[in-house]
């Protein structure tokens, strides 16, 4: 048997269906209609079996000495063996679903015809009983008849030609006996009977087109549940692909970076070993181009390094308390040989000070803001700060450079965005791809940090970052006090370079030595090794490299030559790689990192550092 949807469907004349155009929903297919209509009759029959024996049992117990009994026993037994087939029944199809093999139409055509015979023979028990007993019988008869009739529209209804039948099982039996019988009162029972049959058949189209819809809703869930998956996995694959995608881009960066800093580094030396043997004014004037090229690339790589690793969720903020003096001194020790070299003052202020943040972000942050300030300040000075301010502190950078423009102002923290200036720029301010700023909004941000901007043209800028106010660690630690990085003699000091690259290991050798100082290199940590063991002399630095052949690293260099001569060597790594970590191992291992390519003046303001500590 057939299940369709009223008020869902309509049939034309050729038999094709069309849309009700009045419903929101599509119309479900008949195999929904017909899964939802087993599972809705079949959870209905426990109870609406109960309900028929309560009801056979009422029946012949009212007409047990009225009606004769070969007439109330033969209905009453066929009764049973229906009652017991439809219970059978129920379990077979529960048995039936539990094992994953329940055919729809099937059980839902045995359910009808089970339902069907039901209705019948309470139409039959219409037609034997009605005339036997009194008021009272007749009365039990048609409240039971009409509680089923009633009780079975909510899972008939969804069936329209067994719906029918069944209502016309119950209804016209007990219009007709009520007409015929011939007592007064009885035609105006038949009209009554008449017109709940009609209010019944209303109800039944209503409930009808509600599960129709229904189902129609439910099917359309589905879809929509199942389309949802389907773009959800492919947003997922999208995500992945972008992902991976993210992650070759900052391989890419860090691999091609680590590649081309190795031939710039070691141009760096061998321009800075050329100045010191040639006293021409124009070669020294070639070297210093040579020297600020150089300078200039590893800036771009830096910046674009650092945009990729934002960018692609590399940066975990790690907040802790830290001193504000530690963070100045390592921003003195990069910065003071630049500021010399352009006759400005660097000058530092509140290094009393602690702060709770992450002191690697914030060194960055610092780094790009001190740089640029060198870069666009001709005349007098930089001045970097830390003052409380309530629960905060104010970390900022003052400079007496060229200021920015109040239209730009707001544009200053875009990405690839350079200042616009009213007279020409130097070629070192032009410099760069308009990162710097860029990255440390978005660091400032990633620490929640608020970063403010005050400039005025042709006076200075500052930059002013406000973080959480910190304490001071149990343990402090000593500090030596701090001496001019520049214009320490390297003369009878013995230095241990470890770098597998030859040309910079080549360069290195030739620079420390027009400094002054006796040099051993070596590109393996197993050489190293071989040649520690053979000396007693105690080198005065090690520099080593951190990627060397055979899986090692600079840091296994460092571990072997300080088991030989003691924990107390200083060391510096100078390095392409710019993975992260290195900042972590310099700490563990008690070395300081410079990133490759390395201006001679700086490598040689970290050289005079770590001889002064010792």
């Amino acid at each position: 048997m057939s299940v369709l949807s009223l008020g869902q469907r309509a049939s034309n004349a050729d038999g094709s269906q069309t849309v009700d155009p009045h419903t929101a929903l599509p119309p479900p297919s008949d195999e929904a209609l017909v899964q939802d209509t087993v599972r809705l009759v079949y959870r209905q029959t426990g109870a609406g079996l109960m309900g028929h024996f309560l009801g056979m049992v009422v029946c012949t117990s009212v007409y047990w000495h009225s009606a004769p009994s070969p007439v109330l026993w033969g209905w009453t037994i066929a009764f049973a063996i229906l009652w017991t087939a439809r219970f059978v029944g129920l379990l077979s199809y529960d048995r039936a679903v539990l094992q994953g093999r329940a055919m729809h139409e099937v059980w839902l055509r045995r359910w009808n015809i089970g339902a069907l015979i039901g209705s019948g023979l309470w139409s039959m028990a219409a037609m034997l009983f009605y005339d036997y007993g009194g008021g009272f019988e007749r009365t039990v008869l048609m409240l039971t008849i009409y509680s089923f009739a009633i009780g079975a529209v909510p899972y008939m209804a969804s069936q329209t030609r067994l719906f029918i039948a069944c209502m016309g099982l119950y209804f016209i039996p007990m219009i007709v006996r009520s007409a015929l019988h011939g007592a007064p009162g009885d035609l105006q029972l038949a009209g009554v009977w008449c017109l709940m049959c009609v209010c019944t058949l209303a109800l039944g189209r209503a409930f009808h087109n509600v599960f129709g819809e229904m189902v129609s809703l439910r099917v359309h869930t589905q879809d929509l549940a199942q389309r949802l998956r389907g773009e959800m996995a492919a947003a997922e694959a999208a995500q992945r692909q972008a992902e991976l995608a993210n992650r070759a881009k900052t391989q890419f960066f860090a691999a091609a970076s680590h590649d081309l800093r190795q031939p710039l580094h070691a141009m760096g030396l061998f321009a800075e070993a050329l100045r010191q043997r040639s006293k021409d004014t124009e070669v020294a004037h070639l070297v210093n181009s040579i020297n600020s090229s150089v300078d200039a690339l590893e800036g771009l790589f830096s910046e674009l390094l650092d945009i990729t690793k934002i960018d692609t969720g590399g940066v975990d903020i790690q907040p802790e308390h830290f001193s504000i003096g530690e963070l100045f001194n390592r921003i003195r020790l990069t910065f003071e040989p630049n500021a010399f070299e352009k006759g400005l003052m660097l000058s530092f202020r509140g290094e009393q000070h602690h702060v709770y943040a992450d002191p690697l972000v914030v060194e960055r942050i610092l780094r790009n803001l001190v740089s640029n300030a060198i870069r666009y300040t001709e005349d007098g000075g930089v001045l970097i700060s830390c003052r409380k301010r309530g629960d905060k502190l104010c970390l900022q950078v003052w400079d007496t450079g060229i200021g920015i423009a109040q239209k730009e102002q707001g544009r200053i923290f875009e990405e690839f965005y350079q200042t616009q200036s009213s007279r020409p720029l130097e070629p070192h301010h032009r410099k760069g791809l308009g990162l710097g700023l860029a990255i440390v909004k978005r660091l400032a941000d990633l620490m929640e940090a608020p970063l403010t901007l005050r400039s005025r043209v042709g006076h200075g800028t500052v930059f002013t970052l406000t973080l959480p106010l910190g304490r001071a660690p149990r343990l402090q630690p000593i500090s030596a006090p701090s001496k001019s990085s520049l214009g320490v003699t390297l003369d009878r000091r013995h230095i241990v370079v470890v770098e597998d690259e030859a040309a910079v290991m080549e360069g290195l050798e030739v620079l420390l030595k027009g400094w002054g100082a006796t040099v051993s290199a070596f590109d393996t940590v197993e050489a190293v090794r071989a040649w520690a063991s053979q000396t007693d002399a105690k080198p005065d630095l090690l520099i080593v490299d951190y990627r060397l052949p055979e899986q090692q690293t600079g840091i296994d260099a460092i571990k072997v030559m300080r088991a030989r001569f003691g924990a107390d060597l200083p060391a510096i790594m100078v390095t392409g790689s710019t993975m992260t970590g290195h900042e972590e191992d310099a700490r563990q291992h008690n070395f300081h990192l410079l990133i490759k390519p390395v201006v001679p003046t700086k490598l040689r303001a970290m050289i005079s550092f770590k001889l002064s500590l010792r």
